[in-house]
């Protein structure tokens, strides 16, 4: 009988494999192999590379577009600004000095005013268009009063020295010195006596239909004409004129 003296092998002992533990061998030396390969290329390039897990640790998409954009020197586009701030003269003034300036003297032109000098223009050319003062006024109440109004225009229906129609012109002269007329010519017809050409006097009124005047004298007379005109001293137009003594 023979005897074996070699004992029996068994077996090292192990854990139990299953297809999760392939699994994972797999992917450990998928990983173990990246990290080689990325070692290797770290260090032929200085570059540090991390490598991250999963896509959760991605950076965010807003930082890559960041790092993405230029750099903007601001200084060149201020260089000429600077340029100009450094060329500008500087004004520098005395803390005593003292400022002032001229105001322009302003007038104002009312219609009121305006109108005032238009007259005093046009009474002053038409009486150097009138005829020269008679010799009659002198010392004549009535004519002295009239030669007043001289280069007053006519004004229809005009009572005062703005302005006189005819026979507002014979009132106005005439109330001066008390004595009242009527208002219209055809009225004043009736205010005193008539004389005879011959025999009238200056002062005395002429009359004739629609127009009253006052004579001055000789072939004189001086009225407020008509519209446009003014009181003057002119010869007698009207044909067979009545004269009238009213005082």
């Amino acid at each position: 009988m023979t005897v074996s003296t070699t004992g029996a092998r068994h077996r090292a002992a192990h854990r139990p494999t299953t297809p999760l533990t392939d699994f994972a061998n797999a992917a450990t030396g998928s990983m173990a192999t990246v990290g080689r390969r990325t070692a290797v290329v770290a260090a032929s390039s200085g570059l540090v590379v991390s490598m991250l897990a999963s896509p959760a640790a991605a950076a965010p998409s807003s930082d890559v577009a960041s790092a993405a954009l230029p750099s903007v020197d601001t200084a060149s586009l201020t260089d000429a600004a600077r340029a100009v701030l450094e060329t500008s003269p500087v004004v520098s003034v005395a803390a005593s000095t003292q400022w002032s300036f001229d105001a322009p003297q302003v007038s104002a032109v009312t219609p009121a005013s305006k109108k005032r000098a238009v007259q005093r223009v046009s009474r002053s050319s038409v009486r150097t268009a009138n005829a020269p003062t008679p010799q009659s006024v002198s010392g004549n109440a009535v004519l002295e009063i009239a030669a007043r109004y001289v280069g007053v225009p006519y004004r229809w229906g005009g009572t005062t020295p703005a302005g006189f129609d005819c026979s507002g012109f014979t009132q106005y002269v005439f109330a001066q010195l008390g004595i009242h007329l009527p208002r219209t010519s055809e009225s004043q017809q009736s205010a005193g006596t008539v004389v005879a050409r011959a025999d009238a006097r200056p002062g005395d009124l002429i009359w004739t239909p629609d127009h009253v005047a006052i004579y001055a004298g000789g072939n004189l007379q001086i009225d407020e004409p008509r519209t446009g005109g003014s009181a003057q001293f002119r010869s007698i137009w009207q044909s067979n004129p009545v004269f009238i003594r009213v005082v």
